[in-house]
């Protein structure tokens, strides 16, 4: 029986090939018809025999191209029209936005192989691919994702790409991005002055470069990296040193899986994240043969490592004594990604020797997504190349809500309908470019996703920037959340938790409802409200941001509040060259100057790290707490210190004893790995304790973690064995980092949760 449908396809089905795949399909099952883009995703018109749409339908769901995803595919049949053939049709630019934009993609290996061919046309073609692969969100200008609508626009197809593209049989059919070295981008070398040189092979030439020790910045898919030789420690040292980044570790690109086994631990789950067409980079363990200079990342027991994942990478290493290369983000320190030409030249002037660059325009910069392996799950460090702007599908309609993030590490998150939008990383919102560069990404996915400026949802610190910064957009309501609550909602909304739950938030700063700083607190509630059931004893962190840059000042303090005149003489005792200023500190902290009280899992680590002589003095963002936790052996338990649970107006943790015999092991010189093993420990013992003594017969026994002191691999492995051991259901996230990378995220499903009671509640008013 021969009968028409209308078919619409919704999710990631723009940019990957989808309209070619459904024609193959159609072919397959002798069926007639169009296939077109739209702003709601993709239309199908079939006319054929009623199985054989059946099977096509069946297809079209279980053997989508590799990078779509497929959220939605609603059929409805329809009148007959009588069309003879199939054919894909031009895009409709009209109606309402319900698009997922495409993601950029590694290299895929059929690329790959033409690469590498003497015999293709497109042989040693840094910008080469196809349906499958290459740019996409770092490219387009407009919606639907069309050549027209791209930074490609620039580049008149030459016959030979036109052919492939116009062929609904080809790899490359509709591939928006496509090219070859007669029509499309060209790669140059340009010196440190931004002339270019005269050059046959101006990759060949960067290779010969690097090799010699020059430092070289290359043009990526989403923005500038700076690179060197990994295995030439002079290198590594001149660009620490230019760069002005002392101590963070830097990335590395290994030219293979292989290449990268030979310094570091990679499981079979770590293959497959590492080698996936996201390619982040992944944080791994290095192994027993790790010989790459300490320089690259001093004093970690980890790596981060990247494998090349555009075809210029790739090209970059066909020499084989060129095996590993720092790649690393070429942002001057607190500012985006480079990505414009211009802009490199004037920031990397002193810091690069040479420039790698191609002339496709980056329309719009990403980082380096950042992921690691934490007790057998998935955890993003940061998310932004490879899985931004991809939506999560949510249960409850989130239309109108924008979240504006907070301050470090930031991103906002878009609500349409039943989808989230987690935008790039930006990160810390602390100077007037990276402010400019936030509202540029921000306008563009709000008019790409197309959805009312209801509700705007801003962190409730006072001294955020986004509380100035929502003020210059129109919305209808402007809505605060407390910071940790945040990240609680993060995590439920995740795993559909709908009922109440337990938060456990351990993280560096948020601004409490008492206007005092949290950052170690067991929450109890939903996405809507929560109830404050425990906290971390507080501590005076006088001279406030100070202390944060300097941990000695915190630890110092910390000892002289907990402990008096004795905490006095012991913190002199430790930090025996800062005895003037200790004076000075105890005065702040009895005279309340410049003093402000926080209770922080984050303030806490910086405290034990000082003690024990880790990092006194921080130069990036996390360092005490990160080398202090590379000490502790995961594998192990380690006795905790002694520790009390004061009954207060609101239970509180008190770390005083701990605090005290911290100090008494240091300057007995213990060994500095015990006594950081036996802090995390305590930490552990006293969350566990905690929840033993707030939990109540009846209250739901779901628990979830987050904060960004969940990143640690030992208290995330610790906690959760020991609660699921108390048949508590333990949950973290998965799709977004737990720092405040995943802060927006968590704002805006907060906001919908609000608005879903006050409705309910207009809704009972009314009846």
């Amino acid at each position: 029986m021969r009968t028409a449908v209308k078919v619409a396809v919704r999710g990631r089905v723009q940019g990957v090939g989808f309209r070619p795949f459904v024609f193959g399909l159609a072919d397959t099952y002798l069926l007639n018809g169009t296939v077109q883009n739209n702003m709601d995703g993709v239309k199908i018109y079939l006319e054929g025999e009623s199985m054989a749409i059946q099977q096509f339908l069946s297809d079209l769901k279980n053997k989508a191209p590799r990078l779509s995803k497929i959220n939605e595919i609603l059929a409805q049949e329809t009148e007959l029209v009588g069309v003879n053939d199939f054919r894909i049709i031009p895009s409709e630019r009209s109606g309402t936005s319900m698009l997922v934009i495409p993601i950029d993609s590694a290299v895929c290996d059929e690329c790959l192989n033409e690469m590498n061919d003497p015999e293709d046309f497109r042989y040693q073609y840094p910008v080469i691919n196809c349906t499958q692969c290459g740019p996409r969100y770092t490219i387009i200008e407009e919606l639907p994702y069309d050549r027209p609508f791209t930074s490609m626009k620039l580049f008149p197809m030459c016959e030979d790409c036109r052919r492939e593209y116009d062929d609904p049989t080809n790899r490359r059919h509709h591939a928006q991005p496509i090219a070859c070295p007669k029509c499309g981008p060209k790669v140059w070398l340009l010196d440190q002055n931004g002339h270019e040189q005269f050059s046959v092979s101006p990759i060949k030439d960067s290779i010969k470069l690097l090799k010699q020790g020059k430092i070289v910045a290359i043009k990526g898919i989403g923005g500038y990296h700076l690179a060197c030789d990994a295995r030439n420690q002079e290198a590594v040292m001149a660009l620490r040193s230019r760069k002005r980044r002392p101590n963070r570790p830097l990335a590395v690109m290994a030219a293979s899986i292989t290449a990268a086994r030979e310094f570091a631990e990679i499981s079979v789950m770590e293959k497959e994240l590492v080698t996936s067409p996201e390619s982040p980079i992944l944080v791994l363990k290095k192994n027993k043969q790790y010989q790459l200079p300490e320089g690259v990342a001093p004093g970690m027991g980890t790596i981060g490592v990247m494998l090349p994942y555009s075809p210029l990478h790739h090209l970059l290493f066909a020499d084989q004594e060129l095996t590993c290369l720092v790649m690393t983000s070429a942002n001057p320190s607190g500012m985006p990604i480079l990505y414009k030409d211009e802009e490199a030249f004037q920031y990397l002037d002193g810091i690069a020797d040479y420039y790698l660059v191609h002339n496709r325009e980056i329309l719009h910069p990403v980082d380096d997504s950042v992921v690691q392996i934490n007790d057998g799950e998935i955890d993003f460090l940061r998310r932004s190349r490879g899985y931004v702007p991809d939506p999560f599908s949510t249960i409850v309609d989130v239309s109108g809500i924008v979240a504006f993030g907070g301050q470090q590490k930031t991103t906002f998150t878009i609500g349409r309908n039943e989808q989230i939008f987690v935008g790039p990383h930006i990160g810390d919102l602390e100077n007037i470019v990276t402010t400019q560069h936030y509202q540029q990404e921000l306008e563009h996915l709000l008019k790409w996703i197309d959805t009312p400026k209801s509700v705007a949802v801003i962190d409730a610190h006072p001294g955020y920037h986004v509380q100035k910064l929502v003020k210059e957009y129109e919305f209808k309501e402007v809505l605060e959340v407390q910071h940790h609550h945040a990240h609680m909602a993060a995590v439920l909304d995740e795993h559909h938790i709908e009922g109440k739950a337990f938060g456990i938030i351990l993280d560096g700063t948020g601004y409490g409802l008492d206007e005092n700083i949290w950052g170690f607190e067991i929450f109890y509630g939903d996405c809507a409200e929560f109830d404050r059931l425990a906290h971390l004893k507080y501590t005076p962190l006088p001279g406030s941001e100070k202390c944060i840059r300097e941990p000695w000042r915190n630890a110092a303090a910390m000892l002289i509040s907990l402990h008096a005149e004795k905490g006095l003489q012991l913190a002199k005792a430790i930090f025996t060259e800062k005895a003037l200023e200790i004076e000075i500190l105890k005065r702040m902290i009895e005279n309340n100057i410049n003093t402000i009280q926080a209770g922080t899992c984050g303030r806490l680590f910086d405290a034990v790290s000082a003690l024990c002589g880790v990092t006194k003095v921080s130069s990036y963002d996390g360092e005490a707490a990160i080398h202090l936790a590379e000490l502790v052996d995961e594998n192990l338990i380690y006795k905790p210190y002694p520790f009390n649970l004061l009954e207060k107006d609101i239970l509180t943790i008190d770390f005083s004893r701990m605090i005290e015999d911290i100090a008494l092991d240091v300057l007995a010189g213990n060994n500095t790995a015990n006594i950081s093993g036996r802090f995390h420990e305590t930490v552990v013992q006293a969350i566990v304790s905690t929840m033993e003594h707030v939990y109540r017969d009846g209250t739901n026994r779901d628990v979830v973690l987050s904060g960004g002191s969940i990143h640690n691999r030992y208290l995330r492995k610790r906690i959760s064995h020991e609660l699921r051991g108390r048949n508590f259901n333990v949950y973290f996230s998965k799709k977004v980092p737990c720092n405040d990378g995943g802060l927006s995220y968590g704002q805006l499903v907060v906001a919908a949760a609000k608005r879903s009671v006050k409705e309910c509640v207009l809704e009972y008013q009314r009846k």
